[in-house]
């Protein structure tokens, strides 16, 4: 197998051609964040992103998107900001992940949402459920399930969006719009947030943002940015800002205005957001990994995804042990003890109210 790493830029037609009819032959890999957009946008504003394409004879045969970082560390392309991570690939593939690695002139490879069945997964790694909305059968389907699974949750959600528009005025959904005031809005309410919950806001980082305000512009039939938002009387109540495939919506930056709490705006738009996709042609919604009771109540299954690391034994992987994984393996204590999780939270939030306090 020949290997040539490049950076996303010079992928040319052919290659993004190919990238995608792999993809679209492999239901597992039917996500936003494993098409070649998303690669190739995340590029222009990440000079570290690579992409080794894996040849066998004149066939490719698969693309691997990586960032190459100091001392041959490799994270997956946009680390930390991807619910779905690896290689896109033919089903049939004979490949070995350290020659890869090492092709890639990598020393270590971390992931923390690394699609289960990928041939990079190593011995050592732990499995999360990324849940999901299954609208295979079409949004009044899937409500019939809900109210199965989580009655209580539809009808409370149902009550609350009739008293929100008793309160306020008439609901009306915006789908797929690009107004970029729109999306200036809902990345403040995920600012707010994120400080009010003592977490580290994304949107400080330059890059980040400049990403999410390309992909709001890109809508191709196989890939596109997803904004929506609900108002209430003209006032924006609640919103979400994916990425999308024809078939699959990927979770990614909801958020709310705080001021709409006890409405539960957040459950009243992912209900209206389903209905909406279900009508485009979405047929799942992947909300992503992460213990959140939104998730919990809205699911209907789970996919399945894996974190961990493949090393080889050269000095950036040793110190990258030293450094990572014990706070790996700490955090994911933490994230599998409930009691631990919520004490965590609590704290999390109070240093979050604080900083606010401080702040203002």
């Amino acid at each position: 197998m020949r290997i040539s790493v490049v950076h996303p830029r010079e992928l040319g037609h052919s290659e993004t051609e190919r990238w995608r009819t792999l993809q679209n032959a492999d239901p597992a890999l039917d996500s936003p964040f494993l098409s070649p957009e998303f690669t190739v946008e995340t590029g222009r504003v990440r000079e570290q992103a690579r992409v080794a394409v894996l040849y066998d004879g004149p066939d490719i045969v698969g693309f691997f998107p990586f960032e190459r970082h100091q001392l041959g560390i490799g994270r997956p392309v946009a680390a930390g900001l991807t619910d779905a991570q690896g290689m896109v690939h033919a089903k049939d593939i004979e490949l070995d992940p350290y020659a890869l690695m090492k092709a890639c002139g990598l020393g270590v490879f971390e992931f923390d949402h690394l699609l289960a069945g990928q041939p990079l997964v190593p011995d050592r790694h732990t499995r999360h459920p990324s849940p999901v909305i299954d609208l295979s059968e079409g949004f009044e389907a899937y409500v019939e399930v809900l109210k199965e699974v989580s009655g209580k949750t539809y009808k409370s959600t149902a009550y609350k969006s009739r008293k929100l528009q008793r309160d306020f005025g008439e609901l009306r959904h915006d789908y797929a719009t690009t107004d970029e005031s729109a999306l200036r809005t809902l990345l403040d309410w995920k600012t707010d947030q994120y400080r009010r919950t003592g977490r580290t806001d994304r949107f400080a980082r330059p890059w980040i943002l400049e990403l999410v305000q390309n992909l709001l512009n890109v809508n191709e039939p196989s890939f596109g940015g997803s904004l929506d938002m609900i108002y209430v009387d003209g006032r924006p109540v609640a919103g979400h800002f994916g990425l999308r495939t024809a078939t699959t919506l990927a979770g990614w930056f909801p958020a709310y205005d705080p001021a709409f709490a006890k409405y539960s705006p957040g459950l009243i738009h992912h209900l209206a957001m389903a209905e909406k996709a279900s009508a485009a042609g979405i047929r799942l919604i992947d909300m992503g990994r992460g213990e959140k009771e939104y998730k919990e109540k809205l699911k209907t299954g789970e996919l399945w995804v894996t974190e961990g690391r493949i090393a080889r034994p050269t000095p950036g992987a040793g110190m990258h042990w030293l450094v990572r994984v014990p706070v790996r393996k700490a955090r994911g204590t933490v994230l599998a003890n409930s009691m631990l999780r919520e004490t965590a939270d609590f704290a999390l939030k109070t240093y979050g109210k604080i900083r606010t306090s401080i702040a203002s």
